[in-house]
């Protein structure tokens, strides 16, 4: 074994040192936002539809899809048995469709959303009020019995027959003037005064004959 200086070579693991200031200031900015980055996404998706409320988030009434409901019943008009009305109501109409009754018939319906985000379903339709009752209840599939009568009250110069399951949503009736028999449904979530609104424009609304070609 020689003699001489001990060797500069180190052994074992090297100490911990202190980052230095702006390596640590540049780890916790990039940190920072990576974590913003997808909160910020999520306030921008959700801020579209909601609004803050203490209560929870509101749903915006004019969020969601639109129709042009003058085009659809014009389409389904020309192969309408019935001449088909078109309502002009302060509503965003957000649905369409049409499709078979129970008991016989054909059901036009159009869904609406008022300012106050309830919900309004009009229907028209050539079946009885027991087949469309039963249909838009859904008692007709479910096994149960159709919402009992509860009384009558007018709108737009009819009479609607109101019927209504315990605690449910109301279902009002009426049958319009002339031939061939024509009905009339509302249902839906929607506050009396928006039944009103939409009962009183509906039967004051310029009408499509059975088989119309324009609108």
């Amino acid at each position: 074994m020689t003699g001489g200086a001990p060797s500069s070579r180190r052994i074992g693991p090297r100490p911990m040192r202190k980052p230095e200031r702006g390596e640590t200031s540049v780890r916790d900015m990039l940190g920072a936002l990576l974590l913003l980055i997808p909160i910020a996404l999520l306030i921008f998706t959700v801020g579209g539809s909601c609004s803050f409320a203490p209560t929870g988030p509101a749903v915006d009434p004019g969020s969601g899809p639109t129709v042009n409901v003058a085009e659809r019943l014009t389409e389904y008009a020309r192969g309408s048995a019935f001449a088909l009305r078109v309502p002009d109501v302060p509503f965003r109409a957000n649905s369409t469709d049409r499709g078979p009754v129970e008991g016989g018939g054909t059901a036009v319906r159009v869904g609406y959303v008022t300012p106050d985000a309830e919900y309004l379903s009009l229907v028209q339709t050539d079946a009885s009020a027991e087949g469309i009752l039963a249909t838009e209840s859904g008692a007709a599939g479910s096994g149960d019995g159709p919402p009992g009568a509860r009384g009558t009250t007018s709108a737009g110069g009819l009479t609607w027959e109101i019927y209504q399951a315990d605690e449910g949503e109301p279902f009002r009736i009426a049958t319009l003037p002339g031939a061939p028999e024509t009905r009339l449904m509302i249902t839906g979530s929607g506050s009396e005064d928006a039944f009103r609104t939409l009962a009183e424009a509906t039967a004051t609304a310029r009408t499509l004959p059975a088989g119309a070609t324009t609108g």
